[in-house]
């Protein structure tokens, strides 16, 4: 049998050649844009991210460490910058349904004016309408219709009492009320000589006295309809009133806003709200109270004035009050209350429009986020809703605002195992995540490739601001990438070693006072990083030695070989020893 020939050194390790990279620092280097050998997961980004149906969205799978989050990012934003700014959304006070919140679409950067616009008319409802209740005319028309009533008060009683004048019977006042007496000569008769009538002038006294009697009761009932229709009268009068004072800043507005239907309704339910609540307003020493001008302010919710383009919205805590919204409460006097003003935006509402970037991992470990996540997506709407009522937990009474349209594209970062469990186990998964983008884990390393590896070294170091690193620096660290890639054909597309390397090799460097990075400097970071994990690895060779682990490097034995296999432990690799024995002995046959 012939025998493999012995490796040499060369073929061993792949160097690389100097000659190949043609500049002195990496300084002279041009940036480069995006990562060479990604093209796959490139074309899957771009068409994912222009991809308008419903579902398309993306799945970015790849191993850690290899700058996903980063690419995602300068990829989504280079599509964002070319579509339009989304619009401001709003929650209103719903007059119909108090606990029902309305929603207001906005064109982007209106939002902040809409809010003070509204906050101002609130604040000029609470000094005007007072004053306008204060002023000489509205006292002088109160005045006058107090005076109506009492002047028809005593009309109808002076009819009673002439009427008993004529039948010689006055009507007296007492303290519980009014009482009629026959009189003589315009004298009121004692009882002695009441007694003194007869029969039938009694008889015809008292029948006169229950027919006033009569007159005056039914004069009496008619005081409190004649109350209620003065108040009536009040009431529309400081309607009036109010709608006088509110006729200037209201038509204002709504010439403003007259390019938003919304808002123009709304106004006029705030108008109409105020004229009703007319009498709140008329405490000239403290005001109209806190809780009716609140009602006039608007929650701004999505506020987009200083957004260029689609929003790019990455949510580092993606649970569900981050991403659906989430409604606050204050306490007050060991009660907690609730209003429209503390309905607070999530992470779908500022991405609407755009963009949101979301780690994997993190949103399935949030208890109920991924299937909040799902909900909205196929819903097409953000209903902003505790997780105690969403799952009936709690049934106490709370805002429940108006839904808002959906329109986003969600990008989802995980390694491959994630995405095909998902894939296994969720039937929901491929419905809404339709574009995997995959990332690769190595590099083609050719003629072709050196240059653009350098000047993705170059374009790392000038973004970590460390020293320009020479050339022989930059062909170690060449080899070194191929080293972890595990190929002498292929280099690693783990930028994120590459970056602590890059970073640990400066530190190496400004010890030494050298104004640029040599490749001594980056073998003294690679030997620096494998002695701080070499424990492990001593302690093994240092049982062969020692001859607990039995491994022979002479002679030949039969039924026994010696073997090699490597360990990873964390981000450490090395080579273990092991001795492999073959044991003979007679079948069944």
């Amino acid at each position: 049998m012939a025998l493999p020939d012995a490796l040499t050194e060369d073929r061993i390790y792949h160097r690389c050649p100097l000659d190949k990279l043609d500049f002195e620092t990496t300084e002279s280097l041009e940036d480069l844009a995006l990562p060479f050998g990604q093209d796959r997961a490139l074309r899957a980004l771009e068409f994912g991210a222009s991809m308008k149906a419903q579902g398309f969205n993306l799945f970015v799978l790849g191993p850690s460490g290899a700058g996903k989050h980063e690419l995602v990012r300068r990829v989504l934003a280079s599509h964002a910058a070319e579509k339009p700014v989304p619009s401001d959304w709003c929650h209103v006070f719903n007059f119909q349904q108090s606990d029902k919140p309305g929603a207001i679409e906005l064109p982007p950067g209106e939002g902040r004016i809409f809010k003070a616009d509204m906050s101002e008319l609130a604040n000029e409802l609470k000094s005007t309408i007072p004053a306008t209740f204060e002023s000489e005319e509205y006292q002088a028309r109160i005045q006058e219709l107090q005076e109506e009533v009492t002047r028809r008060q005593q009309q109808g009683l002076s009819a009673i009492q002439e009427e008993a004048n004529a039948n010689n019977i006055a009507m007296l006042t007492t303290p519980a009320g009014f009482t009629f007496a026959p009189m003589r000569n315009g004298e009121v008769i004692e009882p002695e000589e009441y007694k003194t009538f007869s029969d039938e002038e009694k008889e015809l006294v008292e029948s006169k006295v229950e027919d006033l009697q009569k007159k005056l009761q039914q004069a009496i009932q008619q005081v409190p309809r004649l109350r209620k229709e003065v108040r009536e009268r009040v009431h529309a009068l400081n309607e009036e009133m109010v709608q006088l004072t509110l006729g200037g800043p209201m038509g204002e507005l709504r010439e403003k806003w007259a390019h938003v239907p919304a808002v123009v309704a709304h106004l006029d339910a705030v108008r109409e709200d105020v004229v009703e609540h007319a009498e709140a307003f008329q405490d000239t020493e403290n005001g109209a109270p806190a809780g009716l001008l609140n009602r006039y302010r608007v929650n701004l919710l999505v506020d987009n004035a200083e957004t260029r383009g689609a929003p790019v919205i990455y949510e580092d805590l993606p649970n569900h009050q981050h991403l659906a919204g989430q409604i606050e409460h204050r306490a007050h006097q060991g009660n907690l209350y609730t209003d429209f003003t503390l309905i607070r935006a999530g992470a779908l509402h500022r991405a609407n429009g755009g963009y949101l970037i979301l780690d994997a991992r993190r949103v399935l470990s949030q208890p109920m986020a991924w299937e909040s996540l799902k909900r909205i997506l196929f819903s097409g709407e953000i209903r902003i809703e505790s997780l105690e009522r969403l799952y009936g937990l709690a049934t106490t009474v709370s805002q429940q605002p108006e839904p808002i349209p959906l329109s986003v594209k969600v990008v989802l970062l995980g390694d491959r195992m994630l995405y095909y469990l998902l894939s296994h186990y969720d039937p929901d998964f491929l419905d809404l995540f339709k574009v995997e983008a995959d990332f690769e884990d190595d590099m083609e390393r050719d003629e072709a490739s050196y240059l653009l590896y350098a000047r993705m070294i170059a374009t790392m170091a000038r973004l970590a601001g460390v020293r320009a690193l020479n050339r022989e620096a930059v062909a170690r660290l060449i080899e070194h990438a191929s080293r972890l890639a595990s190929d002498q054909n292929k280099l690693t597309a783990h930028d994120r070693v590459l970056k602590d390397l890059l970073t640990e090799s400066d530190h190496w460097a400004g010890v030494a006072n050298s104004p640029q990075v040599c490749a001594s400097h980056v073998q003294q970071a690679i030997d620096e990083r494998d002695y701080r994990a070499s424990r492990v690895r001593e302690r093994s060779l240092e049982q062969i030695r020692r001859g607990v682990v039995m491994i022979a490097t002479q002679g030949e034995q039969v039924g026994q070989v010696n073997g090699l296999s490597v360990l990873q432990l964390g981000a450490t690799r090395f080579g273990q020893p092991t001795r492999i024995t073959a044991t003979a002995r007679p079948g069944k046959g």
